[in-house]
């Protein structure tokens, strides 16, 4: 009988462990700022380390041209920690790839876009349909702590988070379009209106003294998240660009990012 259980147990065990096993693919580009580049090192380091103590499977690739059919196939869960994919085919297949079920989490300036720029507003399905922010409108600076708040009661990104917490700093962006207003947006955290002022400047328009700003949202028709937090604060004044604060430094993101993780795999 003591056989039978100890038999039992380790089938239920190795059953568990591969029922938990998802793969994820990380894309990034890793030339834009110095800021993303120090967020897209930091974070495949953390997010490798994740998932040996979670049980899934993790790579990053800066070859954009592996956001293919072929390759996502065999993905669960797509990221873009820094841009976004440029060429149709690329964009094509990851479309595809989301409405056929696939799984998408994308960081801070994987939404930037903006007219006249080298990142332009020439995807509307992407920004206006998927993400539904439309193109970029301003930031705050320098980077800086923001106080966040929960927005969505329940939803498993958000478990075991304070209604509201305090992040690393970063650049904080706004948007085109009014996320409140769109019927398939769910926001799940804003900046909480005891972080005003936000942002130091120099220039005043880079300081926040008072609006409604969503840091994080999904799309119901989609299994997907987008997070702001991604830029890390870099000494540019002083000349060695270094970084001075990181993302993954932070409780409550390293919280955060693990369970929205664990949510976009979960079959």
């Amino acid at each position: 009988m003591k056989f039978l259980i100890t038999l039992l147990f380790t089938i239920l065990s190795v059953h568990i462990s591969i029922a938990q096993k998802f793969k994820v693919l990380a894309f990034y580009t890793g030339k834009n700022d110095l800021a993303h580049i120090s967020f897209v090192k930091e974070a495949n380091t953390w997010l490798e380390q994740l998932a040996k103590e979670k049980r899934f499977s993790y790579h990053a690739t800066s070859n954009w041209d592996s956001l293919n059919t072929e390759v996502l196939k065999s993905v669960d869960v797509v990221l873009f920690l820094d841009t976004r994919p440029e060429k149709p085919e690329q964009r094509e297949a990851f479309e595809n790839y989301m409405k056929n079920g696939g799984a998408w989490l994308g960081f801070h300036f994987a939404a930037f876009a903006l007219d006249k720029s080298t990142y332009p507003q020439n995807w509307d399905w992407y920004q206006n349909q998927f993400l539904g922010a439309g193109q970029y409108e301003g930031n705050t600076w320098r980077p800086t702590s923001a106080i966040l708040k929960i927005e969505k009661k329940g939803h498993p990104s958000l478990k075991k988070l304070e209604k509201e917490f305090t992040t690393s700093p970063n650049e904080w962006y706004s948007w085109e379009h009014d996320l409140r207003q769109n019927p398939d947006i769910e926001i799940l955290l804003a900046i909480s209106e005891k972080s005003y002022p936000l942002g130091t400047g120099p220039k005043n328009h880079e300081i926040w003294y008072c609006g409604y700003y969503p840091v994080m949202w999904t799309n119901k028709k989609y299994k997907m998240a987008y997070v702001n937090m991604g830029h890390n604060d870099m000494d540019y004044e002083g000349g060695t660009n270094a970084t001075l604060s990181y993302q993954f430094a932070n409780q409550n993101y390293q919280q955060l990012i693990t369970n929205t993780l664990i949510w976009l795999g979960k079959k």
